[in-house]
Formats: C-alpha cells, structure tokens, sequence
C-alpha cells in the first residue's frame, strides 16, 4: 500500500499535492520547494527528500496528538509563489544543497515577516551549515542564528523536550555487534534559531539530525521507536509554537 502511494503522490508538481487542499483543515504543511546545483539524489529532489512517507505518518500523528483538525498532506510551494502566504508553517529540508536566487531571499524575509514559521531539517557538517547560513543570512542581515536554550519555550510548549537525544537519518544507523542499533553521524545535535526584532522565535534548525527521516520510517522496525518519539513530539511542539505566537 505505502508503495503506492509513493508512486501516486510524486506525480504532483510544485504548488500541488493530493489531500492537502481541505479548506476546512485548521493546520496546513508547506514544504519548500528550491532550485539546487547538486542535482538529486535517486529520483527525489533535494527538497523532497522524505515526501511522501515523512508527511504520510507526520499529519496523521498531529490528528492523533493533538486536537487539531490537520490536512493529510504538504503543499508544495517556491518561495515565489503567492500561495506561500496562505501556508504559515513552512518545513525545508536538505537547506546545505538549496540554491536560493535573490527574488526568493526577498521573499523569504517577507515571509516571516508576515507571520510565517520556518522549520529547517536534515541537513549535517560545516560545509552544509555554511550553505544553511549564508541563505538566512541574506534574508535576515540584523537577526542572528543563535543556539537555543534547554529551558526555551519551544522545548516545553506542550512536551518536555530533551535536546541530548539526536534523531539521525535512517542511513546513519548500523547494527552493533551486540545487535544494538546505534547512529553514527557527522557531530552532535544542535538546535539554533533564529528571532525577530521583536523576540519572536521565526526559524527553528535542527543541525545534525534528520527529523523527515524519523517521520518517515515510523512504521520501519529497524529505526528506533524513542527516537521517532521524539520527533514527532517536536514536531508537535513547533506547530503549536508557531501557531500560537
């Protein structure tokens, strides 16, 4: 069944896709869609790179944790789109390969400063980080990233978040000789952010993790259950974060 819901949903261009249109859904899912000179990897694009099991098991479980009433899938939107105003949760993963041209640094910062929320994931090592950063950089000269603290909101919005367990990506695990799986990536976890003018947190970086990939390998018996816990209770921690600031 999920196989076929892959193949169906990836024929949905940019600024579609299937079952994230229900105007009466209180919480709708944007991922950003960007160009990229690291072409793709296998037959997904760089911004797509968990669609559609990550969104499949991520909206389900916000209907499941939370009250909200939550479109079953993303829209898929370029930062040129008019659309994107419509859409004030914006998820962006693999932000080391993304190539973002003025117009839509421009439009990025006119983003939040409209009220949007940006969650930016999957993404490991210096050279990422520094393609990462010098995006937001361009778009938010006068806010800084910052790393965030242990006691922040946003940890404790609803769950009680540990920032010591890091969500890797399923291509980080290996089988211990013992039979334990472990993760073995690039550093340790990091959570930065970035504030507006007004003390508002308007980005949320997870560094050194994979939260799409623990979204999307919930049903798979291999990665393990605490982290993809995990991941979906900061998920459920950022939606109401941003929805309710």
């Amino acid at each position: 069944m999920r196989a076929g819901i892959t193949m169906l949903m990836f024929l949905a261009l940019p600024g579609t896709a299937f079952g994230a249109d229900d105007p009466g859904a209180e919480f709708h899912m944007a991922r950003l869609v960007y160009s990229s000179n690291q072409g793709q990897r296998a037959w997904r694009p760089w911004w797509a790179i968990d669609y559609p099991e990550a969104e499949f098991h991520l909206t389900r479980g916000l209907s499941r944790l939370t009250n909200l009433d939550v479109a079953d899938d993303s829209r898929h939107l370029r930062l040129t789109d008019n659309e994107i105003f419509d859409y004030p949760w914006l998820f962006a993963q693999q932000p080391g390969r993304w190539l973002l041209q003025a117009e839509e640094v421009a439009r990025l910062s006119e983003y939040i400063a409209r009220g949007g929320f940006l969650v930016v994931d999957d993404f490991h090592g210096q050279f990422d980080w520094q393609v990462m950063s010098k995006a937001l950089g361009r778009a938010f000269p006068d806010w800084p990233i910052v790393r965030l603290p242990e006691d922040h909101e946003l940890m404790s919005v609803l769950y009680d978040l540990d920032q010591s367990t890091q969500i890797p990506g399923r291509r980080h695990l290996y089988r211990a000789d013992n039979g334990e799986i472990k993760a073995q990536l690039y550093g340790p976890a990091e959570w930065h952010g970035i504030y507006d003018g007004s003390g508002r947190l308007v980005v949320a970086i997870n560094f050194n993790m994979d939260m799409g990939d623990a979204w999307e390998h919930a049903d798979d018996p291999i990665y393990p259950v605490p982290m993809t816990s995990l991941a979906y209770r900061f998920a459920v921690n950022y939606v109401i974060y941003a929805m309710t600031h």
